[in-house]
C-alpha cells in the first residue's frame, strides 16, 4: 500500500486520495442496500442478518483501529467455521488492513513462523476446546515473535469481556463501545487484501499476496458460474464444511455466496451425517467439497441405508475442487444423489477458481473445466513454448486472479511469474475446446483430503529428531484420501526410536492432518551421483513393509 504525509506529519494511504477505490467488505456493504433482513449467517441454533454481520464487522474495525491498527498492517485470524471468522474477516478489511488467515491445525512453531514470516501485527484466534486448545498454543506462538504484540480471543461464550488467557484480552472487549457503523477504508484494486499461506519444493511456506482486485472478481465470477443457483430472487443457502481459512472456502463459498445475498451455513468440522441432516433442515442449495468428502458421503449413505430424496429436494448444484475426482465417484454420486458436480480448478495463488466447468455446456469427466472469464491457461514446455493440444505440459495463467506476488519472496516470486505467466508446477492437457485436465505434479506437493502437504518441511524437521539421520517423505495412494503420508526413515547409528514413539513426537510437531501416518525405516535410502534422493524409486516399491500407524491413530 502505499502512503503521502499529510500537513502533520501521519501517513495516509494514497487510495484515500484517489477516487479509484476498491475493498473487498463491499460484499458485505452492498447487502446493507439491498436486504440488511437477510440471513447471512446459520450456525446451529444461531441466525445473523447481514445487518447484525456488517454492525459486528464494523466493531471489530473499530476496535483494531482504536488499538493502533493502520491501513495496510497485517492481522491474523486462526479460526475455524464459526461466526467468528467473517465477523472478524470482514472487520480487518474495513479497517483496511490485510487479513492472514492461519490453518487451525497448526502448532506453536507453526504459527510463530506464519507470524514473523507475515509481519502479522495482531492475531485474533478462537478460544478452541479441550482437544484442540487454539488459544493456548497461538499465546505459546506468539510469545517468541516481537513483532505481532496483541493476541485477542475469540471465546466460546461471545460476550466473555475476560479472557482464559493471560496477558490477552476477548473480542468483545476490543469490540466494547465501539460504532456498529464503521466507514470502510477506501483502498486500491490492488492494495493487498488478503495473505494466503501456500508453498511447494522450497519446503516453508510462503504467502500468497492476493489483492482486493483478485479476491473480488474471482468471487463474482464464481457468483456468474453458478448464476442459476447463487444470485437472482431465489434463496440461496449453501453448506460450507471446507476450512473457511483455505483459498476455496473463502472465495468461492463465503465471499460469493455473502456477494450474491445468499446464506451460509457453518460447518466447524466435516461430518457426513450432520451434513446430511443440515442439508435436509435448512433446504441448502449449494455445496463445495473434496472428492473425500463426496466419498464419505456416498459409504454412510450406502452403509446405513440412508434415504437421500431430500438431498434431491433441495440440493441444485455440487461441486468438486482440491483434487481431481476419480470419474467413477463422480458418476455413482450423481446417480445416488440426483445432482450435478462441476469439477474446478485453482490455486491460492490464483484467488483461487481459474478454470471451471460451466452450468450451460456439458462437463467433460476427468476434466477441470475451461477458463473463467479473464483468465488465460496454457500448457507449455521447458521453454514456456505452449505445447500442441491434447500434450501434456506444464499449466500457466495469466489474468485478473493471478497473485501480486509472495510475500518478501522477490526471488520466488520472478521464478513462479516468468515471461507474463503464472507457473503451476502442475501437469496439464488442454483439448480442441479448450477443456483443462490435470494428469500429474511437477512439483513434491502431497494433497491429502483435499490440503496440501509439503514433504520438504516435514524432512526439514524430521531430521532435527536425536535418532533420524535422513529422512524422504512421499505420497503414496489411499482410497479415502486421495493420498496419505509416508515417511522413510534412516536411523543413526547405535541410536533406537520406535515407530510409536517418532509418531507421537511428529504429532507435537505437525498440524494434524501433515504428520505421517506409514513409516518406513530403512539402513539407507537410494542416492543419485549427485547426492539426491531418489524419491521415483521409492514411489516404485511396494507396500509390505510399511507400518501401518492410522489403525492406532485415527485419521484427521
Amino acid at each position: 500500500m502505499h502512503y503521502t504525509q499529510t500537513a502533520l506529519g501521519l501517513p495516509i494511504p494514497m487510495s484515500l486520495l484517489n477516487a479509484t477505490t476498491l475493498n473487498l467488505a463491499s460484499v458485505l456493504d452492498q447487502q446493507l442496500i439491498r436486504g440488511p433482513a437477510r440471513i447471512a449467517l446459520v450456525w446451529n441454533d444461531l441466525r445473523m442478518s447481514y445487518a447484525q454481520l456488517s454492525a459486528a464487522a464494523s466493531q471489530v474495525a473499530g476496535g483494531l483501529t482504536a488499538m493502533g491498527i493502520r491501513p495496510g498492517d497485517h492481522v491474523a485470524l486462526l479460526c475455524p467455521n464459526l461466526p467468528y471468522f467473517p465477523v472478524a474477516y470482514f472487520g480487518i478489511l474495513k479497517a483496511g488492513a490485510v487479513v492472514v488467515p492461519l490453518n487451525v491445525l497448526l502448532r506453536p512453531r507453526e504459527i510463530a513462523y506464519h507470524l514473523r514470516d507475515s509481519d502479522s501485527k495482531a492475531l485474533l484466534c478462537f478460544e478452541g476446546t479441550l482437544e484442540l486448545p487454539m488459544a493456548q498454543m497461538a499465546k505459546a506462538g506468539i510469545d517468541v515473535v516481537s513483532t505481532c504484540q496483541d493476541l485477542i480471543v475469540m471465546t466460546t461464550d461471545p460476550t466473555a469481556m475476560n479472557s482464559p488467557i493471560d496477558g490477552t484480552r476477548t473480542l468483545a472487549h476490543l469490540m466494547y463501545r465501539h460504532s456498529q457503523d464503521f466507514d470502510t477504508c477506501p483502498t486500491a484494486p490492488d492494495d493487498t487484501a488478503v495473505i494466503l499461506y501456500t508453498s511447494g519444493t522450497t519446503g516453508q511456506a510462503k504467502g500468497a499476496e492476493l489483492t482486493h482486485l483478485n479476491m473480488l472478481v474471482n468471487a463474482m465470477v464464481v457468483r456468474e458460474l453458478t448464476l442459476p443457483i447463487i444470485g437472482g430472487d431465489v434463496e440461496n443457502i449453501a453448506a460450507v464444511t471446507l476450512p473457511l481459512f483455505h483459498s476455496t472456502g473463502q472465495t468461492a463459498q463465503m465471499n460469493a455466496v455473502l456477494y450474491a445475498g445468499g446464506t451460509l451455513v457453518l460447518l466447524p468440522r466435516f461430518d457426513p451425517g450432520t451434513l446430511l441432516e443440515i442439508i435436509k433442515r435448512e433446504r441448502v442449495t449449494h455445496w463445495i467439497g473434496v472428492p473425500t468428502m463426496y466419498w464419505s458421503l456416498l459409504e454412510h449413505a450406502r452403509q446405513n441405508d440412508v434415504d437421500v430424496t431430500h438431498v434431491a429436494a433441495s440440493l441444485r448444484l455440487a461441486v468438486s475442487g482440491g483434487a481431481p475426482m476419480p470419474v467413477e465417484l463422480m458418476k455413482a454420486f450423481e446417480q445416488t444423489f440426483k445432482v450435478r458436480i462441476l469439477e474446478g480448478y485453482g490455486l491460492s495463488e490464483t484467488a483461487p477458481v481459474a478454470a471451471f466447468n460451466h452450468l450451460e455446456r456439458p462437463s467433460k469427466p476427468g476434466t477441470v473445466g475451461q477458463p473463467v472469464f479473464g483468465v488465460q491457461i496454457r500448457c507449455v514446455d521447458d521453454t514456456d513454448e505452449p505445447v500442441p493440444v491434447g500434450t501434456p505440459g506444464e499449466v500457466v495463467i495469466r489474468g485478473h486472479n493471478v497473485m501480486k506476488g509472495y510475500y518478501k519472496r522477490s526471488e520466488a516470486t520472478a521464478e513462479a511469474m516468468r515471461n507474463g505467466w503464472f507457473h503451476t508446477g502442475d501437469i496439464g492437457t488442454v483439448d480442441s475446446e479448450g477443456y483443462l485436465s490435470i494428469v500429474d505434479r511437477k512439483k513434491d506437493m502431497i494433497i491429502r483430503g483435499g490440503l496440501n502437504v509439503y514433504p520438504r518441511e516435514l524432512e526439514e524437521v524430521l531430521i532435527t529428531h536425536p535418532a533420524v539421520a535422513q529422512a524422504a517423505v512421499i505420497g503414496i495412494p489411499d482410497a479415502r484420501l486421495g493420498e496419505e503420508v509416508k515417511a522413510f526413515i534412516v536411523l543413526k547409528p547405535g541410536v533406537m526410536v520406535t515407530e510409536d514413539e517418532l509418531l507421537d513426537w511428529s504429532k507435537e510437531q505437525f498440524a494434524a492432518y501433515k504428520y505421517p501416518r506409514h513409516i518406513e525405516f530403512r539402513t539407507e535410502l537410494p542416492m543419485s551421483a549427485t547426492g539426491k534422493i531418489l524419491k521415483r524409486e521409492l514411489r516404485g516399491e511396494g507396500t509390505s513393509s510399511v507400518t501401518r500407524i492410522d489403525e492406532r491413530h485415527p485419521r484427521v
